[in-house]
């Protein structure tokens, strides 16, 4: 079947009966009742069959890893014995197909080392139930004739924690109970060390709610925001789960469990006579809510994935009611737990039963957070600068274990290795053409070039080449700097184009520092090249500066690398050209200065090469960002000074965007939900959405002071930036951008 989604988690109950009468169980407690007619024990042959249909499912779909949870009932009922039969018999039909993550939930009563023996010999890990110190407990957590479990459980963690058995502490699972004391709940948990805690809210539905002593909507949610202050003030000693889940949500990530986000299920329960069951905690809307119709010795895995009621669970934002899916936290809630929007009249197409208490947690979470969960590459220029250049290494790195076995690119890494060593001048002029934009532009295509299984090694051997004689140049170093050239020339990236022979040749040329200048051996001829030599061979990278006291700017036009742009780039400019052009920045950017200062120096921040590119400005006159490293930006060579003004100042704004998003996460990336944008016709993602607001913002700024207005600008972008505060995919630092973006335009409207 097309189109499923494969079970990576099976629950596996080997029992179906208890030892405790907790209060508050959904099996027991709530509207199915199917246990009563369910064997005490699982038997051999559902395990059998049941190990037998995950194993082909698990090859069928090619999973990596797959994980059974031994669930209950309480599951050590079932005994040492009938839980190695698990343990054996999974792990033989699993063998060779995917790896195997066995799981146990236990009350921990009947935990003793005859078990922990049993599971340290099949890695078992093991998560036992405890709601908190003894007071908290006490209130569910009791034997049928009222006494405490509580000591019981405390001696389960203990050997649980005890050598040997340490490294099978999975966690510990804790239902909330707002009459419960929160801090001493969490200080009750965190003294026994658990590698994790999972806070779960009590099943509930709109038919039967959950308790709320004081009558308030957002009870829960008070009650866990001061689980995570206190949690939060002690340094979050431990993970727990729920709070992490939010956390990675509210920064674009996944959810890390399955009350909360919008990944899709994939999880089936397998009850102790086989039959074949969605996720348990359906039990809680209604007899019957979780029943499938199949079961493990007449059906495979693969049809229980095409049930109505399992892909329901699997649409995400589509999966969600109306009212949630308008909703700005539904990334990070996910309309909550599938059951707990159960309502008789509609089922399950309303919000949780908690939604109240989910918006006011996700609110609070953020709010707590926000200001360290902002990336600092948004406010910080210099941990920008600093978190591209890393990158470049990273890219770099990767394309050197791909290529580190040709000689060729192997020397040409040892010149790059000895010129990182050779003290601060080397370490400088390294950075130079490691940061040089278009090197980014070349790692990315051959990175590309080897996926695709088209590398031109030598070619990629050659740049990394030119780029260690650059740095031996820049840094003035006296180490062997040997170029290969093709097309009888050789460009060193940040200095300029070399001409070694007629054009269709290749070779070798040894290049050297001399006093004022460069030079080149060729054979037994020596040749001058550089700043001063004056040799027609050497074309140098023209600069030109925004500013008298601004850093100059590279005006690149000879870089192979350079065509990375929307549009093609000039060839080479003449020397009237250029002086033509430098004249044309000059009062483009004074025309900047004078309309939108701030604009202009932030445009001006970080900007290190100009490319000129062929023809004249397009509609609306946008800049060129191409697939670059941060700094470049292409300018149409042909446009008027007005509307190079706008390309420059619209081309960095993109430029800086482009940064932002490859260092940063301002939206989540697993949603292709569209949004309303004022200038498209049809709807678009959110990243599109931003880059319109965060480029039009400058526009708008721009036009309003040359006296140039775009009818009702500011009011589109005012709609734009309302459509981006309710946008569920931004993250903490996408949220925080919108909000510069509305105090920037505050001072454009004032």
């Amino acid at each position: 079947m097309t189109g499923l989604i494969a079970f990576r988690e099976i629950v596996l109950k080997v029992h179906s009966r208890c030892d405790l009468a907790c209060d508050h169980c959904y099996v027991y407690e709530h509207a199915d009742q199917s246990w009563r007619a369910r064997p005490k024990v699982i038997s051999p042959e559902v395990i059998s069959h049941t190990a037998s249909r995950l194993a082909e499912h698990a090859r069928d779909h090619a999973l990596p890893s797959v994980t059974v949870i031994l669930h209950g009932g309480e599951p050590l009922l079932a005994g040492p014995a009938r839980l190695r039969l698990v343990c054996e018999e999974f792990t033989r039909a699993l063998d060779g197909i995917a790896e195997l993550d066995l799981r146990i939930h236990t009350n921990g009563l009947q935990l003793s080392t005859r078990y922990l023996d049993l599971f340290d010999e099949y890695g078992v890990r093991v998560g036992i139930s405890l709601d908190g110190d003894r007071a908290a407990n006490d209130r569910h957590r009791r034997f049928a004739d009222g006494r405490t479990s509580h000591p019981l459980v405390l001696a389960a963690v203990a050997l649980l924690r005890s050598e040997p058995y340490r490294h099978l502490y999975q966690g510990l699972l804790c239902t909330v109970d707002v009459a419960n004391d929160p801090v001493a709940v969490l200080d009750a948990l965190v003294e026994l060390e658990p590698p994790r805690v999972d806070f779960l809210l009590p099943h509930a539905t709109w038919e039967t709610p959950p308790a709320r002593p004081d009558g308030a909507p957002d009870a829960y949610a008070r009650w866990l925001l001061r689980i995570f202050d206190h949690w939060d003030r002690l340094g979050r000693p431990v993970p727990v789960r729920l709070f992490e889940s939010l956390l990675s949500t509210l920064r674009g990530g996944p959810s890390l469990t399955e009350s909360l986000g919008l990944a899709p299920t994939d999880l089936v329960v397998v009850e102790t006579d086989g039959t074949l069951e969605q996720v348990d905690s359906l039990k809680s809307a209604f007899e019957g809510a979780a029943a499938t119709g199949f079961n493990v010795f007449d059906h495979a895995f693969d049809q229980v994935a095409a049930h109505p009621g399992v892909r329901a669970r699997q649409l995400g934002l589509a999966g969600v009611s109306e009212s949630c899916r308008r909703c700005p936290v539904v990334r990070s809630c996910g309309g909550g737990l599938y059951t707990h929007r159960y309502r008789d009249r509609n089922g399950f197409d309303n919000p949780s039963v908690y939604c109240t208490d989910l918006r006011e947690l996700v609110d609070g979470v953020e709010g707590r957070t926000a200001s360290r969960e902002t990336a600092p590459q948004l406010t910080d220029p210099a941990e920008l600068a600093r978190s591209q250049e890393e990158l470049t290494r990273i890219l770099l790195a990767r394309l050197h274990a791909d290529l580190a076995d040709d000689p060729g690119w192997a020397r040409a890494w040892e010149l790059l290795a000895a010129v990182e060593r050779a003290g601060e001048a080397g370490a400088d002029a390294l950075d130079a053409v490691l940061d040089h934009p278009f090197t980014r532009t070349w790692v990315l295509a051959a990175l590309d070039a080897a996926r695709d299984g088209r590398q031109d090694v030598p070619e990629a051997a050659r740049r990394l080449t030119a780029l260690a004689a650059a740095a031996v140049l820049r840094g003035g170093l006296d180490l062997p700097a040997e170029v290969a050239y093709r097309d009888g020339e050789v460009y060193l990236p940040t200095l300029g184009l070399l001409r070694l022979g007629e054009p269709g040749t290749e070779g070798r040329a040894a290049l050297h520092v001399t006093a004022g200048g460069y030079a080149v051996r060729d054979g037994r001829a020596e040749h001058r090249f550089g700043p001063t030599a004056g040799d027609a061979r050497w074309q140098p990278v023209r600069t030109w500066s925004p500013g008298p006291d601004a850093v100059p700017v590279a005006l690149e036009d000879l870089d192979p690398y350079r065509n990375c742009f929307p549009r093609p780039p000039r060839l080479r400019l003449g020397a009237g050209e250029a002086e033509e052009w430098r004249g044309r920045l000059d009062r483009a950017w004074a025309l900047l200065h004078k309309a939108v200062p701030e604009f202009a120096r932030a445009a001006a921040a970080g900007l290190t090469t100009l490319t000129p590119l062929a023809g004249g400005p397009r509609a609306g006159g946008w800049g060129e960002a191409g697939r670059h490293g941060p700094g470049a930006l292409g300018v149409p060579y042909a446009a008027g000074v007005r509307e190079t003004a706008l390309a420059l100042l619209t081309g960095r704004r993109r430029t800086r965007l482009r940064a932002l998003t490859e260092v940063a996460d301002l939206y989540a990336l697993d949603g292709q939900w569209q949004h309303r944008s004022p200038w498209r016709e049809r709807p678009v993602p959110v990243s599109r959405l931003l880059a319109d607001v965060h480029e039009r913002v400058a526009v708008e700024a721009y036009r309003r002071a040359t006296a140039t207005p775009e009818p009702g600008g500011s009011d589109r972008i005012h709609r734009a930036l309302d459509r981006l505060s309710e946008a569920a995919e931004l993250t903490v630092t996408g949220k925080r951008l919108v909000a510069e973006l509305r105090y920037e335009l505050k001072t454009v409207d004032a």
